[in-house]
């Protein structure tokens, strides 16, 4: 049985562009993707790192929770990510957003994400695929990030051609 997730990507580092690309194409090996618009943000840590591209992919996968991590770890690692700092610089981030309705919390994964209502480079791409989402009982619409984002869009829903 096929679950709703959705995914968070961002690249600050290399052709990030490029690179988000290739992440929602082998996002498609798991699944059916759509993606959201393509966004640039400011550094969420440190300041002396390049701005954030930034985009939302909806999945439909047959995954379970940890293996669908286990994959995006491994796209992360192909990618030549490395952890240079907390919230650093990055070649490819992928966050598993949200699953279904579930909430998960161990030592590997919380889900629905820890910091996904504070974060309108997440929320806003989130919109994008379902105008009215709604995580634990929240419609995100109504959250305060969404009323002054501090992200621009780039490209809209065609940058992938998935």
């Amino acid at each position: 049985m096929s679950t709703i997730t959705y995914i968070g990507l961002g690249s600050n580092l290399g052709d990030s562009r490029q690179i988000l690309l290739e992440a929602v194409q082998k996002l498609a090996t798991l699944g059916s993707v759509k993606t959201s618009k393509l966004y640039q943000s400011p550094p969420m840590g440190p300041q002396d790192q390049p701005n954030y591209l930034n985009a939302v992919v909806q999945l439909e996968t047959d995954l379970a929770p940890l293996l669908l991590l286990d994959e995006l770890q491994r796209f992360e690692q192909e990618s030549g990510r490395v952890r240079l700092r907390r919230w650093g610089e990055r070649t490819l981030d992928l966050d598993l957003l949200v699953y279904g309705q579930e909430h998960i919390q161990n030592e590997r994964l919380t889900v629905p994400h820890a910091g996904l209502f504070e974060r309108d480079f997440v929320v806003i791409p989130l919109l994008d695929l379902d105008e009215n989402i709604q995580i634990k009982a929240q419609r995100l619409k109504d959250l305060p990030v969404v009323q002054h984002p501090s992200l621009s869009v780039l490209d809209d829903e065609t940058w992938s051609n998935i």
